[in-house]
């Protein structure tokens, strides 16, 4: 019982983090692209140091959200694939050292990738073609020599979506093979099915997009302006708006507390109830039935 709650109580710290992370990660781009869309350009106006303020706060909640998933998903690995040791994995000190690890990773890497971009010289067009301040939307409008600004976005995506998506696919695979060998054929594998499929694919969104986001510069693709800003978008508020009814919703326990939050418990209970009187009614229905049917066979006949 006690690992149990030490299982769930990591699983629904990890839940929470990621959840906070989406909303600081919309919160950082949602003003700046309102704005944009209700103000003329020429009076939509940024300063260099703003620029890079938002960059770093989008990059980095980005990548401290990849990390999140990976911790995620490990933990389920752990959870379905070595139950017996879940406790001695996780812990305090593995979510201490998951937190210095995560911020030192991002906060190091995307520091590196801004202080670069801030270090270039802007002497043409200074109007971002985009609706928030991108790396590679701002590096773009350089005219000096942007090869390590460049160099520093792969080494971004080697960083987190070369070493993170690996890990998070083979902990996936490692637990559908955990359940195709446990249950038995019907609904626990196609829920199974159903649950890492979806998360699979949300992350798909994520990794990809802000994947060609950021190399699109370096591959020399031609991408529309509004199809950039659209794919710079997409990464972000996607991921941010799902990962809320994959891994919220979906849990009982935070399902059933947002409804006892929200005061939706009693009506779920009332229904519950009035369910649960209408089977009990048909259950003694027919055991009343089963007592007066009596068959042919079994009757006596009494004679005078």
């Amino acid at each position: 019982m006690k690992a149990a709650r030490v299982a769930c109580g990591c699983r629904y710290l990890l839940i929470c983090a990621l959840c906070l992370v989406d909303l600081l990660a919309m919160g950082a781009i949602i003003p700046s692209t309102l704005v944009g869309l209700l103000v003329e350009q020429n009076q939509n106006r940024v300063s260099l140091a703003g620029c890079l303020l938002q960059m770093f706060a989008t990059h980095f909640l980005s990548s401290v959200e990849s990390t999140l998933l990976l911790a995620m998903a490990l933990d389920r690995y752990v959870a379905v694939c070595r139950p017996l040791r879940y406790k001695q994995l996780v812990g305090r000190r593995a979510l201490a050292a998951l937190t210095l690890f995560t911020v030192a990773r991002s906060g190091a890497v995307m520091a590196t990738l801004v202080g670069l971009a801030g270090s270039l010289r802007f002497c043409a067009s200074r109007v971002i073609r985009h609706c928030y301040c991108d790396h590679m939307a701002l590096v773009s409008l350089a005219c000096g020599d942007t090869g390590p600004s460049a160099a520093a976005g792969v080494a971004v995506i080697a960083c987190f979506v070369g070493v993170d998506i690996p890990l998070i696919v083979f902990s996936y695979l490692k637990i559908l093979g955990a359940v195709m060998r446990a249950a038995a054929p019907g609904d626990e594998r196609g829920k199974a099915f159903h649950t890492c499929g979806t998360h699979l694919m949300v992350m798909m969104v994520f990794y990809l997009v802000g994947s060609v986001t950021f190399l699109s510069h370096n591959l020399g693709l031609a991408i529309p302006t509004d199809a950039n800003s659209a794919m710079g978008l997409l990464y972000i508020l996607v991921p941010a708006t799902a990962n809320p009814l994959i891994y919220g919703v979906r849990t009982a326990q935070i399902r059933n507390g947002f409804c006892r939050l929200v005061g939706l418990a009693d009506a779920a209970k009332v229904k519950a109830k009035v369910k649960a009187k209408v089977k009990a009614k048909a259950k003694v229905k027919a055991k009343v039935k089963a007592k007066v049917k009596v068959s042919p066979a079994n009757t006596a006949v009494n004679t005078p």
